[in-house]
């Protein structure tokens, strides 16, 4: 892998908060010898807009306690899909309907995943 130590430890923390709000499907891969633009991508699922809104605002509050801020984000009105870019890291939260349909896992599937700490994976899959 070569995401930075910072990108992981952005990942590891959003992750974290995700799960923390009930997240499900949360997994994350390093995408820094594909994309210019970030290191890595955390993916997580909830089953409904309030829910990803949530994930969303738990994400921000716990990157922000850090020290890092977002660059960009997009989607948050309609709460299907939201895309937070912090540069390092881009962290995208779907309504599990989105999940399934665009797949990203299946993009991406051929970059390497990030090894998440057992208390983010070991819940709500």
């Amino acid at each position: 892998m070569t995401a930075t130590d910072h990108a992981l430890e952005l990942v590891v923390a959003a992750a974290r908060a995700a799960s923390d709000k009930l997240a499900q499907q949360i997994i994350a891969f390093d995408v820094s010898e594909q994309l210019a633009i970030t290191d890595a991508f955390v993916l997580a699922s909830a089953t409904n807009d309030r829910q990803v809104k949530a994930i969303v605002d738990a994400v921000e509050d716990k990157l922000r306690e850090i020290g890092a801020k977002p660059i960009r984000r997009e989607g948050e009105r309609d709460g299907r899909w939201v895309l937070i870019d912090y540069g390092e890291i881009v962290v995208h939260v779907q309504h599990e309907e989105e999940r399934e349909f665009y797949a990203l896992e299946r993009l991406w599937r051929d970059c390497p995943a990030i090894k998440l700490p057992d208390d983010v994976t070991a819940s709500h899959r």
